[in-house]
């Protein structure tokens, strides 16, 4: 099993920035990806960046240049640096972890999710 924990989710302006964390535990050492997901209200789930095979990374288009992940083995975190944060980024942010990557939800393993609101 593996648990995931995020922290760093809260109020921001619009041209803010947040960073999220992620803490991995369990057999994190067997995991290939780490990703975030969002999910605004009435929107589906949806994939904003992930790392895997070590160091390869996606993002969405929408988020691309603005967004940063990044991965530390070593501590089984990984962590979103999101800069220039516009209103359109407001939503539930979502650790996940996954054997493989994939760009859809269908993630096994998920955190609790942090709440990112961003106000104009």
């Amino acid at each position: 099993q593996v648990q995931l924990v995020e922290s760093g989710g809260g109020l921001v302006q619009a041209g803010d920035s947040l960073r999220l964390s992620c803490a991995a535990s369990g057999r994190a050492s067997s995991l290939y990806a780490l990703g975030w997901f969002r999910q605004a209200p009435g929107k589906e789930r949806e994939i904003v960046a992930a790392i895997y095979a070590s160091s390869r990374t996606y993002y969405r288009d929408s988020v691309q240049g603005r967004f940063t992940i990044a991965r530390d083995d070593a501590t089984n975190t990984v962590s979103l640096q999101m800069n220039s944060l516009k209103r359109e980024d407001t939503a539930v942010y979502y650790c996940a972890a996954h054997r493989v990557f994939s760009t859809q939800p269908g993630w096994p393993y998920w955190g609790q999710g942090t709440q990112v609101t961003v106000s104009s």
